[in-house]
């Protein structure tokens, strides 16, 4: 922990099994067209974008929307099959390994397994709220080898890795706008719910390909409802989601993965990215990594995050604003 910085509860590195060295670099995805979406599909969460809500397929037995839940779900199937036969919707994605070791709450990536010239830096933050003794205060580089670790080196450092994706589903814009030409707002509707889905699904069927890269997934056994669980090893954080909350982090991504060349996707001065139907994160191997949120964080982790970014503590409270456990 950085000096200035209130000690919190930090997980110890520790791993419950050998972590598996894969082959660093890139590999692309350009173009494949919406032809088999159903392998990862997540369509289900299509009745909850347009506000019903219920587990699948018991949903459909609801007394009170049932029969609205079965006919959205029908409809939405029949597009999917008018835009697979169509070629209506390109997928597009790339993802990305680099050798990597966590310093304090960053995590440094080098640009080979030399680990003598760094790449570039993540910067996170920790969780500040008090906890039960044998509680820790999570922070997403205690997923990475620390310098210091006792894993086996190279070249004196840890021998550890982080990944990173970008997602996307082209032509859900153009598409939504011919619907709307026809005055048909209902299946407008439906294109760009079916875009945000069918990108996750991507989402998730790069992440599989990429544990499978990493050396521990190509024995998995996992049905669409495991994954949806996520019952795999890792996980895909993204910025601006709890554990990540800063936004600004996937300019660091997109720049690594190359993201507007290999996957069309362009980010916003505001860090939205385009199109809307995108998804991009960071891949974590650790077999005990979880999801959790930063919640509220003091000024002074405030002060350290600013210096370690080399912002001001202006710029980082705007950014941070919702996470400000204090008034600015």
């Amino acid at each position: 922990m950085r000096q200035g910085k209130r000690v919190s509860a930090r997980r110890p590195f520790g791993y419950a099994q050998d972590r598996l060295h894969q082959h660093a670099g890139r590999a692309c995805y350009p173009e494949h067209f919406v032809a088999h979406p159903r392998g990862f599909d997540r369509l289900v969460a299509v009745l909850s974008c347009l506000e019903l809500r219920g587990r699948y397929p018991a949903i459909f037995d609801d007394p009170v929307i049932g029969n609205q839940a079965r006919e959205l779900f029908d409809d939405a199937q029949k597009l999917l099959d008018r835009i697979a036969v169509k070629n209506l919707l390109v997928a597009r994605g790339v993802y990305a390994f680099w050798p990597a070791n966590a310093v304090g709450d960053d995590v440094d990536l080098y640009i080979n397994d030399a680990r003598t010239k760094k790449l570039a830096t993540f910067y996170f933050l920790r969780q500040q709220m008090q906890k039960p003794a044998g509680q820790w205060n999570h922070c997403l580089a205690d997923f990475v080898a620390p310098g210091n670790s006792q894993l086996s080196t190279l070249n004196s450092q840890p021998a550890d890795n982080l990944g990173g994706f970008a997602v996307s589903i082209h032509g859900a814009d153009e598409l939504a706008e011919e619907f709307k030409h026809q005055h048909d707002d209902y299946n407008a509707i439906l294109t760009k719910a079916l875009a945000d889905r069918l990108a996750e699904a991507f989402a998730e069927y790069l992440h599989k390909q990429a544990r499978v890269a990493w050396g521990f997934g190509g024995d998995e056994k996992l049905s669409n409802v495991d994954l949806i669980r996520e019952k795999y090893r890792g996980i895909r954080p993204a910025a601006g989601y709890p554990a990540c909350p800063d936004h600004a982090e996937k300019r660091t991504l997109f720049d690594l993965l190359d993201a507007e060349n290999n996957a069309g996707i362009r980010l916003t001065e505001s860090f939205a990215m385009h199109p809307g139907a995108s998804v991009s994160g960071l891949y974590f191997s650790h077999p005990d990594a979880k999801y959790f949120g930063v919640g509220q964080i003091g000024r002074d982790q405030v002060i350290d995050y600013a210096s370690r970014r080399g912002e001001t503590i202006a710029a980082v409270e705007k950014l941070l604003a919702p996470n400000l456990g204090y008034e600015a």
